[in-house]
């Protein structure tokens, strides 16, 4: 399968789209994927602003899905906290380790990539839980 490539702006109405998009190319239900997409391109709009340009990639091979996110803030880290139970955000990060096999942040001089990684669900094609490892 051919990856997805999407150049955007960060902005709330962005993050459907992008969902949506993800789903039409994979071409089956995959709510993991979708939610993994949804968390971090929140991320860069509440961390970075809303239009920040980012890039959206996604490639399924190998019985694995990756997706990434690419922002132009080389210096903005990313913080795997535990939210309190009144907190209203927080637990982006939580739910991306929860769901991936693995993820994490590659920095360059020109901003960042965070990406993750899902592993095939055999029920449904999908990225699937699986144990972070």
């Amino acid at each position: 399968m051919k990856p997805l490539t999407l150049d955007l702006l960060a902005a709330p109405k962005a993050v459907p789209e992008v969902r949506r998009a993800v789903r039409e190319h994979l071409g089956v239900p995959c709510p993991e994927v979708q939610l993994c997409v949804s968390e971090l391109l929140t991320n860069v709009i509440v961390h970075l602003g809303e239009d920040t340009p980012v890039t959206v990639r996604l490639a399924h091979d190998d019985g694995r899905t990756r997706l990434e996110v690419t922002d132009p803030d080389p210096y903005s880290w990313l913080i795997l906290r535990r939210a309190a139970p009144d907190d209203e955000t927080g637990r982006g990060l939580l739910l991306l380790d929860a769901v991936a096999l693995r993820w994490g942040v590659d920095q360059g001089p020109g901003g960042k990539t965070v990406w993750c990684e899902l592993k095939e669900d055999a029920s449904d094609g999908t990225g699937g839980s699986a144990p972070h490892t």
